[in-house]
């Protein structure tokens, strides 16, 4: 049955509903984002909108509406594909860190890497035969490692009596490719794939011309340049940003200049057995969520949902939580007032691991640069394959090349620290989101790092909101994050000999 429409009059209406693509192959993103733009001062239809346009005409209107006037959420209807390749997986962390934007990047789970970036303030250094040969040693023993930690992973995971032989052939690549990146520096090449919008292409473009790295500065002008050609007005201001690079340096020596408490290992996030702390959250968060439910569904003001949450008995409170979320399954988006409650947590994980969970940019992750001085992990497998010598060796030698380098060129000795050096982090985000990660990370398929560390979240979460963790959806009960840090890791903050 045809949809009805009528006239202001109440007579029968000519219109019908129509939806189509205004498709790229055939139209330039700046005549797209203008088509789109025009129909809140034109009655036309898109189709009609976009004829009457030429790249030049777009070129004018953008000119004066979206760089003249400031109404930049025009250019996010201007969509653009960049395929980057062969970039330092350091240069890609800068990268992706755009939120609004999508990424698929080369897999350090399905593919090999053989290659790595030589940057030029190294190459130009005393360092550098120190920096060349660290490399080596670190993707020599990567590759001689492939097989032994195969052996070790085959015995750990025999073939299902249903499997196919190529389904398990790849079921064990998968896992001991996992073991054996832990090894990669941050100076291994990637490709990555990048869909984004022109305002936050434009924001992404600003951030990498102001970064500290000469390498990720040369990216930001290859990318102006690939995107100029199809959308010049809507970047026009994409250029180094002095706010970012003068705001940071003065932070950075702030930072620098203060005395701050010694506090315990465990303080820091970086205790024994340790990786995880909860250090902020709303003590009120299963009020404050029944408050926006009952708010949402009912006549209420916010305050007389608010004083009838809070007077609520647990049951009552957990009734309510219940409804709004028992139906929930595995993959499934709970309702969107989950998000009025927070957590933030201090992590310490290996920077294998964080390059994982850096891609949740729906969460806010502030990261501390990568450093070599908070230790490193030991998978148990290079233990059990007789490699357990080698690999330390190998780790000590990238933390010493890395701290000599360090001492002259600060950032470019980022380049050095390996997968398996643990990284510092904050993680900020709401229950929602955290439906969303917990479950994803702590799947029998993902990394053992990354799901060490969801399952940490999980466990941090259930101790001060049980009722709450109780409804994050499982396709299978979860293990605890202790036997997951047993099965798979020797050691989480080895110390290294320099």
């Amino acid at each position: 049955m045809h949809p009805q429409f009528a006239s202001a009059d109440g007579s029968p209406s000519h219109r019908v509903r129509d939806i189509y693509l205004l498709s790229p192959r055939l139209l330039p993103p700046e005549v797209i984002a203008v088509a789109f733009a025009k129909t809140s001062r034109s009655p036309l239809p898109f189709r009609e909108i976009a004829a009457e346009l030429s790249e030049e005409r777009s070129g004018e209107f953008h000119e004066r509406w979206v760089v003249g006037y400031g109404h930049a959420s025009v250019a996010e209807h201007a969509v653009l594909h960049l395929a980057f390749e062969n970039l330092s997986r350091l240069a890609v962390e800068c990268l992706e860190s755009n939120r609004l934007c999508s990424y698929t990047e080369k897999s350090t789970r399905y593919q090999l890497f053989d290659s790595f970036y030589v940057p030029e303030a190294i190459a130009a250094s005393r360092h550098v035969d120190l920096y060349l040969e660290t490399c080596r040693r670190l993707f020599s023993l990567y590759q001689e490692s492939l097989g032994p930690i195969r052996g070790v992973i085959e015995g750990q995971n025999p073939r299902r009596a249903d499997e196919p032989e190529a389904a398990y052939a790849a079921r064990l690549r998968s896992r001991y490719i996992d073991v054996c990146r832990f090894l990669l520096p941050c100076c291994t090449l990637a490709n990555v794939g990048m869909t984004a919008n022109a305002r936050a292409l434009e924001h992404g473009i600003a951030k990498m011309l102001s970064h500290p790295l000469g390498e990720v500065r040369a990216i930001g002008e290859e990318a102006r340049r690939a995107a100029a050609a199809e959308v010049p007005t809507l970047l026009k201001y994409a250029e180094p940003s002095p706010y970012m690079v003068e705001s940071e340096a003065a932070l950075r020596e702030l930072a620098a200049g203060r005395s701050w408490p010694d506090l315990p290992a465990e303080g820091s996030g970086a205790g024994p057995g340790r990786g995880v702390r909860l250090v902020h959250y709303d003590r009120d968060a299963e009020a404050r969520i029944v408050a926006a439910f009952l708010y949402r569904y009912g006549a209420l003001s916010y305050d007389q949902a608010w004083s009838g949450a809070s007077a609520m008995t647990r049951p009552e409170r957990d009734r309510v939580i219940g409804e709004a979320l028992g139906r929930l399954r595995p993959r499934g988006v709970p309702l969107r007032e989950v998000e009025h409650t927070n957590y933030t947590f201090d992590i310490v994980c290996d920077q294998g691991a964080f390059f994982d969970l850096k891609r949740h940019r729906m969460a806010t992750l502030t990261p501390q640069p990568p450093t070599v001085e908070l230790g490193y992990a030991v998978p148990s497998a290079f233990e059990e394959a007789g490699l357990g010598p080698r690999y330390r060796e190998a780790v000590d030698s990238a933390t010493a090349a890395s701290i000599t380098i360090g001492r002259d060129l600060p950032h470019e000795a980022g380049y050095l620290v390996t997968n398996a050096h643990n990284r510092r982090f904050l993680l900020t985000l709401n229950l929602r989101e955290l439906f969303h990660l917990i479950p994803l990370r702590a799947r029998e398929a993902g990394h053992f790092s990354y799901r060490r560390i969801a399952l940490m979240l999980l466990e941090a979460v259930r101790e001060v909101h049980p009722g709450l963790a109780a409804r994050i959806p499982f396709a299978d009960p979860p293990p605890a994050s202790a036997e997951i840090g047993r099965r798979h890791l020797a050691e989480l903050f080895a110390a290294a000999r320099r």
